[in-house]
C-alpha cells in the first residue's frame, strides 16, 4: 500500500510540475496576463503540497531498517525520480521569478500625447481614468505580492532538497534502472515499419535537374558580385 501511495503521489507531482513548466514558458509573451500569473501561483502551490506529502512518505519508508532489499530498491528508484522532479520544479520557479521581475504586468506609463480637452467632458474622462488606475493598481499589487511569495517559496524548496539529502542518503548513481537505456525508443521503433524512415528513403538519389539549377544559381551569384565590385571601383 505504501508503494502504491508513493507512486500515486509522485505521478501527481510529475504532472503538476510538467504543467507548471509549460506555463512558465509563456511568461513575458503575448499570452501573458494576470490569469496566467494566478494559474502559475495555484499550480506551483499544488506542486509544493504534493512534494511535501511525497517527501514525508518516502522518508518514513526509507528510514525503516526492517525494509526488505527488493522493496528498498524500489523505493530508492522512486526517491531518485522524486528528487529529480523537485530539482526541475525549483529551476522552473527560479525562472518564473526572473521572468516575472523582468516582465511586470502593469509597468507605470506616462501619457505621450496631450489632447488639451477641457470642459465638462474632462471630468468624465478623469473619473474613467481614476477607475482604470485603481484597477491596475490592484492588479499591480497582486503582481508584486506574488513575486515576493514566489521568492520565499523558492527558498523553501531549496531547503527541502537540502533536508532530503541529510535525512536519506541515496546516491543517484547507485540506483539501478528497471529497464535498459533507450527502451522507450526501441519500443517506438518496434511499433511498425511505417513509423521508421530509412536514410536511403529520406536522402534519395542525386537529381541532375537540381544539381544543374544549383550550378546556374551559383554562376549568376558570382557574376552579380563581380558586377557590384566593378561598379564600386568605377564610382
Amino acid at each position: 500500500m505504501a508503494r502504491e501511495e508513493c507512486k500515486a503521489l509522485l505521478d501527481g507531482l510529475n504532472k503538476t510540475t510538467a504543467c507548471y513548466h509549460h506555463l512558465v514558458l509563456t511568461v513575458g509573451g503575448s499570452a501573458d496576463s494576470q490569469n496566467l500569473r494566478q494559474e502559475l501561483q495555484k499550480t506551483r502551490q499544488k506542486a509544493q503540497e504534493l512534494a511535501v506529502s511525497t517527501c514525508s512518505r518516502l522518508t518514513a519508508v526509507l528510514r525503516d531498517r526492517g525494509l526488505a532489499a527488493d522493496e528498498r530498491a524500489e523505493f530508492e528508484r522512486l526517491w531518485v525520480a522524486f528528487s529529480g522532479c523537485l530539482d526541475l520544479l525549483e529551476a522552473d520557479m527560479r525562472r518564473a521569478l526572473e521572468l516575472g521581475a523582468a516582465f511586470p504586468l502593469h509597468a507605470p506609463r506616462r501619457p505621450l500625447v496631450r489632447t488639451g480637452v477641457a470642459g465638462a467632458s474632462s471630468g468624465v474622462a478623469a473619473r474613467a481614468l481614476s477607475t482604470r488606475s485603481l484597477r491596475l493598481e490592484a492588479e499591480g499589487d497582486f503582481d508584486v505580492a506574488d513575486l515576493r511569495e514566489l521568492e520565499r517559496e523558492v527558498l523553501q524548496v531549496g531547503e527541502m532538497i537540502d533536508n532530503m539529502e541529510m535525512k536519506v542518503n541515496v546516491p543517484r548513481w547507485t540506483v539501478q534502472a528497471r529497464q535498459a537505456a533507450g527502451a522507450e525508443l526501441l519500443s517506438t521503433v518496434s511499433a511498425g515499419p511505417s513509423s521508421v524512415v530509412s536514410v536511403e528513403e529520406r536522402g534519395g538519389g542525386c537529381d541532375p535537374r537540381k544539381a544543374l539549377a544549383a550550378i546556374l544559381f551559383g554562376a549568376v551569384l558570382l557574376a552579380a558580385v563581380a558586377l557590384a565590385v566593378c561598379v564600386a571601383k568605377l564610382s
